[in-house]
């Protein structure tokens, strides 16, 4: 805290001289997500403190020369909103500040950061608000350029937990040469990261340390590319989902990337391929299983096709990177791909029509890898090029349609495979289709209307689902929605229910305003693939984003 403190002490002296010189830049912004929650026989009834919660963000910025510097205020008040982490709980206090300087071939970092190695496999910590993440990292980051072809970085630091930093530490040194010719890009990258974290055993084989090492290469030649990574990381104790670390249970762990594409004029296919084993990577053990995706050193997204509708979104997957034992079904990491194929009817053939036609195929499947466990003696033996049990299937068609200077429509259809045991630790299995039609209708350049249609059909779960959105743009500045989605298939009668949503927006220049009322329905929300549970609840929500 006294370092906090001594670090605001010192940014503001040099605010106060810098201003009454001359300054090169500076940036103010702030974010506000406020609810209010009701009782509704729907939700039910809301039993926790505080009907009004709040989270907010002041961001402040501002550079001279070849320095910046910048303070992040957050504020939860008088609590944050339903199923964030209970760490974030002050009324009112400083949550990052960085000092960080940038000359020739130096770029270096006082304070909290963010950054990526690779794809991340290894290492990213990053900010998403909506999902309640914040993986900064405090402590310092260097990265030198010797050429325009090589750089290489070095970070130190404790991972940002709420308003305090984890008890593990980490280390990281990640280096890129670019060996590119002309016509051809060609670039390797080394990684390591490594986490300390004290230790009490009598066990010799546990170390104090875990280690995750990275290698990767991408190519690009004329329309052809390809970006390969591989992981392994060091011995761990497994952690079961209630945090118990068992010491004489030690795990090696790894990964496997690639990514092949194609693309040119009107065509583009990529095909994604990933295999992860034991590749949970804390910066403290015991966070392993927390519903919150704190202390998370690496980045390990669910890799389909992210819907933009709202039935699409209903049975969702996100990766399945950890060991299990004793849960149906047991497991030990994942394995599967995706591919996307996209294809664009060229204007005035005969599927293209006058504006031309663009499609997109999506097919994404995973599997549990193939293994032998032992639940008593917590040990387990891959296959590694076996497959396991089925987790999850997606194939989804979209089609886009312009039909005049002001008349545009989508259509979708999806077809998904849903093993809730895998996901949700709940029995059951889902299959579903789904098909979506949307319209777009512009009555000037400034004023539009767009409605959609969907409906989700399974003779599984709470079975058939219909939904509708309309929105209004009245301008640039100001449009208005409503949606709805209709569990009308339940098999129980008295849970038929509805999920309404309706309200507006406003923006000028800079700042957004958003007015919304309606439920929630509880489940998983997913951004970049990367998902939290969301509890059900109704009332009032309030949204302002401004910058200047």
């Amino acid at each position: 805290m006294q370092l906090r403190n001594l670090f605001i002490v010192v940014i503001s002296l040099f605010f106060f001289k810098s201003f009454a010189q001359s300054t090169q830049y500076y940036s103010i912004g702030l974010e506000s997500n406020s609810q209010y929650y009701v009782d509704d026989e729907v939700t039910g009834d809301f039993e926790e403190d505080n009907r009004f919660r709040s989270n907010n963000y002041l961001k402040l910025e501002y550079g001279i020369n070849h320095f910046s510097f910048g303070i992040q205020a957050e504020s939860y008040a008088p609590e944050h909103l339903l199923n964030y982490s209970p760490k974030y709980d002050e009324q009112a206090s400083i949550g990052t500040y960085f000092a960080k300087y940038t000359r020739d071939k130096w770029d270096v970092t006082l304070g909290y950061f963010y950054g990526q190695f690779g794809n991340g496999l290894v290492y990213r910590s990053w900010e998403n608000r909506q999902l309640g993440i914040n993986n900064s990292i405090r402590g310092a980051k260097a990265s030198y350029r010797p050429t325009d072809k090589i750089s290489l970085t070095a970070l130190y630091g404790n991972q940002r937990v709420g308003f305090d930093v984890s008890e593990g530490s980490i280390a990281g040194f990640d280096s890129n040469f670019d060996l590119s010719s002309e016509n051809t890009t060609f670039q390797i990258g080394t990684s390591i990261v490594n986490r300390h974290q004290g230790i009490t055993t009598d066990n010799t084989a546990f170390k104090p340390d875990t280690q995750a090492y990275s290698g990767r290469v991408q190519f690009a030649k004329n329309s052809f590319y390809t970006n390969i990574e591989g992981v392994v990381k060091t011995e761990d104790a497994f952690v079961s989902s209630e945090a118990v670390v068992y010491d004489n249970s030690l795990f090696y762990g790894n990964a496997l990337l690639l990514e092949l594409g194609y693309s040119q004029k009107g065509l583009g296919v990529n095909a994604t391929l990933r295999r992860l084993e034991n590749m949970n990577f804390f910066s403290d053990r015991e966070a392993a299983g927390n519903t919150f995706n704190e202390q998370i050193v690496n980045y390990l997204p669910g890799l389909t096709k992210q819907h933009d509708y709202t039935l699409t979104n209903i049975y969702v997957y996100q990766a399945q990177s950890g060991i299990s034992f004793g849960t149906v079904p047991q497991k030990a990491g994942e394995v599967g791909g995706q591919i996307d194929l996209y294809y664009k009817f060229k204007k005035e053939t005969t599927l293209g029509g006058k504006y031309g036609t663009k499609i997109a195929a999506n097919f994404s499947n995973w599997y549990g890898l193939d293994a032998k466990y032992n639940t008593e003696f917590q040990r387990l033996e891959t296959n590694f090029f076996g497959i396991g049990e089925q987790f999850f299937r997606d194939f989804n068609l979209e089609i886009r349609k312009k039909f005049s200077k002001k008349t545009s429509g989508i259509f979708m259809y999806v077809n998904t495979y849903y093993n809730k045991s895998v996901i949700e630790e709940k029995v059951g299995e889902v299959n579903s289709n789904i098909v979506v039609g949307e319209a777009t209708y512009k009555f000037t350049s400034k004023t539009s209307a767009r409605l959609e249609a969907q409906h989700l059909w399974t003779k599984d779960d709470k079975q058939n689902w219909a939904g509708t959105t309309a929105e209004f743009n009245v301008n640039t500045h100001l449009s208005f929605f409503g949606n709805d989605m209709w569990n009308y298939g339940n098999h129980d009668k008295n849970h038929r229910d509805h999920y309404y949503n309706f309200g507006g927006s406003y923006s000028k220049n800079r700042s957004r305003f958003a007015l919304s009322w309606g439920r929630t329905r509880g489940g998983l929300l997913c951004v970049g693939g990367v998902c939290r549970e969301v509890p059900a609840a109704t009332g009032l929500t309030f949204n302002l984003t401004t910058s200047f």
